[in-house]
């Protein structure tokens, strides 16, 4: 792929590992100015490769694709900083923005998020509302969060309040601040988001802008308990208030006790409007 010469607004990346309908699901609900973004799939081994020329055909060709493969599956830390890297080394862009196979957006997402960073010159991680619905439609919930600085760091003592496939970020938060880390399993997102906010403002948008699907045997939920050991961590390094430090710990500590489907359902009472 040529992108020599080429300044884009964005950068989409999508890391994909066995589930290529997934993938095009979420590839269709993007919308932009086509010649402005580059849509980067890293394909982390999966077992059918995800074809370049099979998305395009499934998109009519419409958007500037990109796909890079990793010959064995080696989880999704390497497959993103996989993309951070060819990114760096390929592409002029001012922002990267995140998705997921199986998520979507609203048409206007991409939009809203770059037109926020350009009049907002200070923010180097920007969020939005989000929507999370199971596959078939009979469970969702709302997810909101602070949306000033301020609250952010201090919300982020209790729990992820950047939802990773709905955030965009500028392309000198990995020059400056590094990539995601692997020291912290199944945490990778939310110490990225962590380092990223001591070198640059945060801001969140009060807008529904992407719906996350909930996968029963997506990681998070398979590997809980690796989660909570990882995001005790993260507090542990990254708190910058000792009260709120230990009141973080103490959440980490009792989410033990709470089986992943009862969480999902305990954020829908807590999030319902």
């Amino acid at each position: 792929m040529e992108a020599v010469g080429v300044e884009y607004d964005f950068c989409l990346l999508i890391p994909c590992f066995n589930n290529t309908d997934g993938l095009i699901k979420s590839l269709k609900s993007v919308s932009y100015i086509p010649s402005k973004f580059l849509i980067l799939v890293v394909d982390d081994g999966s077992k059918e490769p995800v074809l370049e020329s099979s998305l395009k055909r499934s998109l009519a060709d419409k958007f500037t694709l990109h796909v890079l493969r990793l010959q064995k599956n080696e989880g999704i830390t390497v497959a993103l900083n996989t993309g951070l890297q060819w990114i760096q080394k390929n592409l002029q862009t001012k922002y990267i923005a995140r998705l997921d196979c199986g998520d979507t957006c609203a048409s206007d997402r991409f939009y809203v998020q770059v037109n926020y960073l350009e009049n907002h010159p200070d923010v180097g991680l920007l969020g939005s509302w989000c929507i999370f619905k199971s596959a078939d439609g009979k469970f969702e919930y709302k997810y909101k969060t602070p949306i000033s600085h301020t609250a952010i760091c201090r919300e982020m003592h209790f729990r992820n309040v950047f939802i990773h496939p709905a955030v965009m970020f500028r392309f000198s938060v990995i020059e400056i601040c590094g990539m995601y880390p692997y020291t912290y399993p199944h945490g990778e997102d939310y110490a990225f988001f962590w380092k990223i906010l001591k070198r640059f403002k945060g801001g969140v948008l009060d807008e529904f802008l992407t719906i996350c699907e909930i996968n029963p045997k997506g990681i998070s939920l398979r590997n809980k308990s690796k989660q909570l050991n990882s995001r005790k961590r993260i507090v542990s390094t990254f708190a910058s208030h000792v009260g709120l430090e230990m009141l973080g710990l103490l959440r980490l500590m009792l989410l033990r006790f709470f089986p992943g489907k009862l969480i999902l359902k305990l954020k829908r009472i807590i999030f319902q409007e």
